[in-house]
């Protein structure tokens, strides 16, 4: 898959980021992969930044460090998907249920509103 330049430096950063995390809880590499289930390599591509390692490796990671809670602010706000939203809200009105009567008397208590009931 190709990614943009942009879309590359974000992973780079992210990698940068979480190795950062990593060295001032004074953790090594091997330690860090050990405790979050996965191997030195992937590791290694977290730190790097690669588009290859699946979230829930960074989830794993994350955890082992206590910043598993950042990733809930992915998408958080949203500012662009808000405007489309309210953009396109439409508030769709809708008749009132009728209400079924079983007599002739509750339809004449009702003052018309509901429907004559039929009878066989």
């Amino acid at each position: 898959m190709n990614y943009t330049i942009k879309q590359k430096k974000i992973l780079n950063t992210l990698g940068e980021n979480i190795k950062l995390a990593r060295l001032r809880r004074k953790l090594s590499l091997r330690s860090l992969a050990e405790r979050a289930g996965i191997a030195i390599s992937t590791m290694t591509n977290i730190e790097a930044g690669s588009p290859s390692v699946s979230l829930g490796n960074y989830l794993q990671v994350l955890a082992v460090l206590k910043l598993e809670d950042d990733l809930l602010l992915i998408a958080d706000k949203d500012p662009i998907g808000r405007q489309i939203q309210d953009a396109g809200l439409v508030v769709k009105k809708r008749a009132p249920k009728k209400k079924i009567t079983s007599s002739v008397i509750e339809h004449v208590i009702d003052k018309g509103h509901s429907e004559m009931p039929k009878f066989k």
